[in-house]
């Protein structure tokens, strides 16, 4: 393993940020209504401009389409998520979410801003511009890390 070290140190440190800064219940700030982390992890992977294919989404989470449907269709019935037909495929429904559905995502975020603000403001102006920045460089490394990896999978499907 090339980088043993620095791995380590994403082990040790990333939970610790979690523990320390995660919000322990997800509820509808508009309703009250207590959604799921299940159902708070598939809003979190759309968007309300950007939409995505339900088989995209279900391959991303692992689970089949129809189990994708299945939790998808619950979050439809709640407001939480829109289908709106595939502009070039009619026959195909893409996901977006709908302003609750944004409001959830808003409101909910894994972490708790005020723990957040807590933390960062633990740290010298210097050091917390450099720990964003880390945080910045890390989150762009793992979002084309994750393309990478949807890549390699949908050559491997067309392959076999």
């Amino acid at each position: 393993m090339r980088y043993k070290a620095e791995i380590a140190q994403v082990f040790r440190d990333y939970p610790r940020i979690y523990f320390a800064c995660h919000r322990r219940h997800v509820h509808d700030p508009k309703s009250g209504r207590r959604v799921s982390a299940h159902q708070v992890s598939i809003l979190d992977h759309l968007d309300a401009e950007q939409p995505m294919a339900i088989s995209d989404l279900a391959e991303h989470m692992g689970v089949t389409a129809a189990t994708m449907s299945i939790a998808v269709g619950r979050l439809v019935r709640q407001g939480y998520v829109k289908r709106v037909l595939d502009p070039v495929d009619r026959r195909k429904a893409q996901l977006r979410l709908s302003d609750a559905g944004v409001r959830i995502c808003a409101a909910n975020s894994v972490l708790e801003p005020t723990l957040v603000e807590d933390m960062l403001a633990q740290l010298s102006e210097r050091d917390r511009r450099a720990a964003l920045h880390g945080l910045a460089l890390l989150g762009r490394a793992a979002v084309a890390a994750q393309q990478a990896r949807s890549r390699a999978t949908k050559q491997q499907r067309r392959a076999s």
